[in-house]
This record gives structure tokens, C-alpha cells and sequence, in this order.
């Protein structure tokens, strides 16, 4: 019981000091990582059948995705975004479409489809933040020294 405390007491604290870009970047990995979680379980057809939690399992993972989707459109700044957020919304918006029809039909393909372009804009984000971070360091490490 501790350990559970611990870790949920890291993870809090993890959110909390993360900067903007880090959160978007945590935000990608749920996604990634619940949308993995259920092709795990479409995988398995036939255990699947045999145990109808799987079946609400699955379903739970699709909807925890597009909660984490959902968030990220909100999270979308249009006035410093301006075309990229626009493309990034029609992005989402599709995403929890495809993952609503993946649902209702069980459809492995779209689930893939929509993890596999979260990955790819997660890489992208996370080459931003590593170049901006990198820039950042620089201009401190450059500045003058008044002090002699």
C-alpha cells in the first residue's frame, strides 16, 4: 500500500513540475499507451470472447484515449498556433472520430492508425522541446558576467 502512495505522490509531483511542453509530451504517451493497451486485448479474439470484461476493457482504453485527444484540442493555443493548431485540431478531431467507429466495431486497423500518427507528432513535439531546451541553455550560458 505504500508503494502505491509513493508512486502516486511521484507522479503528482512529476505533473506539477512539468513544463508545458513536458505535459504535452506526458499527454502524448497516455494516449500511446492506452491505444496499445487495447490492440493488446484485440488481439487476443479469442480470450476476448470467452470473457466479456475484456470487451469493457477495451472499451474503457478507446475512451481514455480520447479523453487524453480531447485534452490536447483544448490544450491548443489559435492565436500563437495559428495554421499549425488549426491542422492539429482537424488532426484530434479526426483521431476521436476513427476511435469512436474503432469502438463500436472492434477495428484494430483504426486503432493502430490513430496511435502510429500519435507517435509521429509526439516525436515531433519532442524535437522541438529538445531544440528549444538547447537554445534556452545557450542564451543563459552566453550571458554576461558582471560580476568580473
Amino acid at each position: 500500500m505504500a508503494n502505491i502512495s509513493a508512486l502516486s505522490a511521484y507522479r503528482q509531483t512529476r505533473i506539477k513540475t512539468a513544463s508545458q511542453g513536458q505535459l504535452i509530451i506526458m499527454l502524448y504517451d497516455g494516449g500511446i499507451s492506452t491505444l496499445d493497451h487495447a490492440l493488446e486485448l484485440l488481439r487476443h479474439k479469442s480470450e476476448r470472447r470467452k470473457d466479456p470484461s475484456k470487451i469493457e476493457e477495451i472499451g474503457k482504453a478507446i475512451i481514455k484515449a480520447q479523453e487524453i485527444i480531447t485534452e490536447l484540442m483544448v490544450s491548443l493555443d489559435f492565436e500563437q498556433g495559428g495554421k499549425i493548431a488549426e491542422n492539429l485540431f482537424a488532426l484530434y478531431t479526426w483521431f476521436n472520430k476513427e476511435l469512436l467507429e474503432a469502438h463500436i466495431t472492434s477495428d484494430a486497423a483504426r486503432i493502430l492508425a490513430v496511435r502510429n500518427s500519435l507517435f509521429d507528432i509526439r516525436k515531433s513535439w519532442a524535437e522541438i522541446i529538445a531544440k528549444n531546451s538547447a537554445k534556452e541553455r545557450l542564451e543563459t550560458e552566453s550571458g554576461i558576467n558582471i560580476a568580473g
